[in-house]
């Protein structure tokens, strides 16, 4: 791999970072995949809920710094689907089913009479509260021995690397399309 990424004109050192990068995101993704900590939080204060509920609670709620939304936005069941990048009828059975637990409540749209939205109830509200509240208050402790250096230099280099994920699939494919092109003849040879 490494040669053929050389041919590419990726220098070795780059392939080394890229390939410490990339074994740090998946040790990350599995543990995250494990979602302890919203267990934990969920066990910690006493609640009856599984985690894609809350997911659902987070989405409806809709924290700007975690979906991007502008202020005083109306959530809708497609709303919760887009944010949660799950199937609409998924979406729309989950919601019912916080609806009925009484954590939300649909309403009508104050912008267009016609469309139906789903807002949090107080419960609902306290329960997000809650859970971020341990969120922040376990991750608040992990950074405490962070200098300030460190955080400022981790955090715009962290929003760098997450946006060229964002943007890196259909982009990356065409700017490479010769070496996958090859890397694709090759690997069917190898398959035959």
């Amino acid at each position: 791999m490494k040669r053929f990424l050389a041919e590419a004109g990726i220098s070795p050192e780059v392939t080394d970072r890229a390939l410490a990068i990339d074994a740090i995101v998946q040790r990350w993704r599995r543990q995250v995949q494990k979602r302890e900590l919203g267990r934990m939080a969920l066990r910690e204060l006493g609640l009856e809920l599984d985690l894609p509920k809350m997911d659902v609670l987070f989405a409806i709620a809709g924290p700007r710094n975690e979906f991007g939304h502008e202020a005083g936005q109306e959530t809708m069941v497609s709303t919760v689907a887009t944010r949660l990048n799950i199937d609409p009828s998924r979406a729309s059975r989950l919601v019912s089913e916080v609806i009925s637990l009484g954590y939300a409540e649909r309403g009508v749209s104050q912008q267009d009479a016609r469309r139906t939205i789903v807002a949090l109830t107080p419960k609902g509200r306290a329960i997000v509260d809650a859970v971020r509240t341990i969120k922040f208050l376990i991750m608040g402790q992990f950074l405490t021995g962070w200098s300030q250096e460190e955080i400022d230099t981790f955090l715009p280099l962290m929003d760098r690397f997450f946006a060229w994920v964002d943007d890196s699939g259909d982009a990356s494919a065409e700017r490479l399309h010769p070496e996958i092109e090859a890397l694709a003849r090759d690997l069917a040879r190898k398959l035959k």
